[in-house]
């Protein structure tokens, strides 16, 4: 049981280290981020809504309780990165910009997989 709590904070650490800054960095209009946005062909005020929403599910899946809202964060995360894959598998982008998101997909759903009960979505 202890591994599995173990497990579920290591992804879930990892997951918010690779989201929030990201986030920030979006927010904050960093010249990589945006120039790394708009060759994927997505325009720039695109930028702004993804920074807002890669901060708020980082915030939601560290947040204690609120079950249902980590269940929108993790399909939020899991439509985020599986954007980023297909964007950059149609617009010709190098390999690694496609391993990395596929990367942290695995470890969202090591996140998901392994949350404790109190973090899931009980039906009655």
């Amino acid at each position: 049981m202890k591994a599995r709590v173990v497990g579920y904070w290591i992804c879930t650490a990892l997951i918010a280290f690779a989201f929030l800054p990201g986030g920030i960095f979006y927010l904050m209009r960093q010249p990589q981020a945006v120039e790394g946005v708009e060759k994927l062909g997505f325009p720039f005020y695109f930028v702004i809504f993804l920074g807002v929403w890669k901060v708020l599910g980082s915030i939601a899946l560290l947040a204690p309780r609120l079950p249902v809202l980590k269940e929108w964060a993790y399909a939020g995360m899991f439509f985020d990165l599986s954007g980023a894959v297909v964007a950059v598998l149609a617009t010709g982008g190098v390999w690694w910009h496609v391993a990395a998101p596929l990367v942290v997909m695995a470890l969202l759903f090591g996140s998901w997989a392994l949350r404790p009960a109190d973090r899931r979505v009980t039906t009655r």
